[in-house]
């Protein structure tokens, strides 16, 4: 969830999944994407980025890199410095800014210099007991598929797990994601695979650990204005039923509204910046609802807790959740790429050979 996951929406979420089952912890909650750069040069920005939810059983943090001496190094200041628990390398973003440097979702094509990654990563959080995980996608395109070398080579690095994002860099967000293709890898590796792509509700998680025999799920769109994706999605996990019955009304939708801002107020400091965050987020929480358009507009540009609880207080606390919302796509979606951005030349050889690549600090956040 690039530029959504801070503290304090993290925490919400978690304080959903807690409130749905007595399992603690109830899965465990990353960070958006950050540079390794960022965290070797002690960027302000990029450690505020990783800042934990002080209530978190595991303290997880996602990094993006292409070299992986600069890796080694973040990850060695993150567990050792910061107290990180959990590292997961991101070689899945399909975002033009990561990819045209050889990041993210293009970096597997290169074997070498994503072997060298992985066992950088793994060696230097070994010391502190450290799992490490990637995230992959399909491949660069349905031409230049590199999921299997990278489940081979996630296995020979000692990597912990891998999340498969059942799209092609190609695809970014669009269209369906193909869960064949998280079955074909978790019938191919020994590790355990988290599927993710298009889990909208916690039907759509049991049926991809179903169709596809994944470990278990990752969700990133699907959280957005839906925190109580994890409630459901913790109660599922544990009865095997997936709940639609307790679906939130307007009202209760709008008391997580306000339990969001309590906590983006407590982690920026002032309202103002509280505020200015919260406002991305109403279109996707009251998406479906009968709000009407002057109302809609004045959440969308709030900028106090009292401004909040008058137009909060607008709405028909009684209206139910609208159920032909269920399944509805949120966030990015779009068409596919027309051409995926790459250094030149990248598609000609499966190895770097030693050439640099040159990392961006403002690609953190994906």
């Amino acid at each position: 969830m690039a530029g959504v996951t801070n503290p304090a929406y993290r925490r919400l979420c978690r304080e959903q999944a807690e409130s749905g089952t007595a399992c603690r912890p109830a899965g465990v909650f990353t960070c958006e994407m950050i540079t390794a750069r960022g965290i070797v040069e002690r960027i302000g920005k990029t450690f505020a980025m990783m800042a934990p939810d002080p209530g978190d059983a595991v303290f997880s943090v996602q990094l993006y890199g292409t070299d992986p001496e600069v890796i080694a190094r973040a990850v060695a200041i993150a567990c050792g410095e910061r107290g990180v628990k959990h590292v997961d390398l991101n070689f899945g973003c399909p975002v033009p800014k990561v990819t045209r440097r050889g990041g993210g979702g293009v970096l597997p094509w290169k074997l070498d210099r994503f072997a060298h990654i992985l066992t950088s990563a793994v060696r230097a959080a070994a010391p502190y007991d450290v799992p490490v995980t990637i995230k992959t996608r399909i491949g660069i395109d349905d031409a230049h598929a590199t999921m299997m070398d990278a489940g081979r080579i996630s296995e020979e690095s000692g990597i912990a797990g891998i999340t498969l994002h059942a799209r092609t860099v190609e695809q970014a967000y669009a269209g369906k994601a193909r869960w064949e293709a998280i079955a074909q890898l978790a019938g191919a590796v020994s590790i355990p695979v988290i599927g993710n792509g298009d889990i909208w509700e916690a039907a759509d998680a049991l049926a991809m650990m179903e169709q596809t025999g994944c470990a278990g799920v990752s969700i990133g769109r699907g959280a957005l204005g839906r925190p109580w994706i994890f409630r459901d999605l913790a109660q599922a996990m544990v009865s095997g039923l997936a709940q639609t019955t307790a679906l939130p009304t307007a009202g209760e939708v709008a008391q997580m509204v306000r339990r969001h801002a309590e906590l983006l107020v407590e982690h920026f400091g002032d309202e103002r910046h509280g505020m200015a965050d919260l406002r991305k987020h109403m279109a996707w929480y009251f998406k479906g609802f009968s709000l009407g358009g002057e109302l809609r507009q004045e959440l969308g540009v709030v900028s106090s807790l009292a401004q909040l609880d008058d137009l909060l207080s607008r709405i028909d606390g009684d209206e139910p959740f609208p159920r032909h919302e269920l399944n509805s796509p949120r966030g990015r979606q779009g068409s596919p790429r027309a051409k995926v951005t790459m250094p030149y030349g990248w598609l000609s050889s499966r190895a770097l050979d030693g050439a640099e690549l040159d990392d961006d600090l403002d690609a953190q956040g994906g």
